[in-house]
């Protein structure tokens, strides 16, 4: 019975464990934007709806490749390579922030002092959020909106 109880014990701090780590996995430096930025470019998107890192080697776009085709792509950051893709055919026109929206929005998000992003998404009506974690660990999320350089809003947990 003890035997039982230790094992069960060590299991649930294993998957405690494996759980904090996968959560410490899904965050980026906010310096490998430009690689993330690199990757979506070479793949064709023009406009972001969502970039949201996976883990460390992979990060899942949501946006346009032109006005017509609308993708949610799984990129590989240390080869560029997609490891999942899918299409659709979408009447209406491409939306979302273009690269140099993602760039002010980063930099207003570092500005408040975002040291490694998560995920950055827009609505149709233009607001942007940023989250992610301070230098010192602790959650951030940095609103702002399209086009505008200055945050509109900034939570910290």
């Amino acid at each position: 019975m003890k035997r039982k109880m230790i094992l069960t014990g060590t299991l649930a701090s294993l998957m405690a464990a494996a759980t904090l780590a996968q959560a410490e996995d899904s965050r980026l430096s906010a310096e490998r934007l430009d690689d993330i930025m690199a990757q979506a470019s070479a793949f064709g998107f023009t406009h972001f709806e969502q970039i949201e890192v996976k883990d460390d080697d992979s990060v899942e776009i949501e946006g346009w490749l032109d006005d017509e085709w609308q993708a949610e792509v799984r990129l590989s950051l240390e080869t560029g390579e997609s490891l999942e893709e899918e299409r659709k055919r979408r009447e209406g026109g491409a939306w979302g922030m273009n690269e140099d929206d993602v760039r002010l929005a980063m930099e207003a998000a570092v500005a408040e002092g975002l040291a490694e992003f998560e995920e950055i998404q827009v609505d149709r009506d233009g607001r942007i959020e940023v989250e992610g974690r301070d230098a010192d660990g602790r959650e951030l999320e940095v609103k702002s909106r399209q086009g505008e350089r200055d945050m509109s809003e900034v939570e910290r947990d």
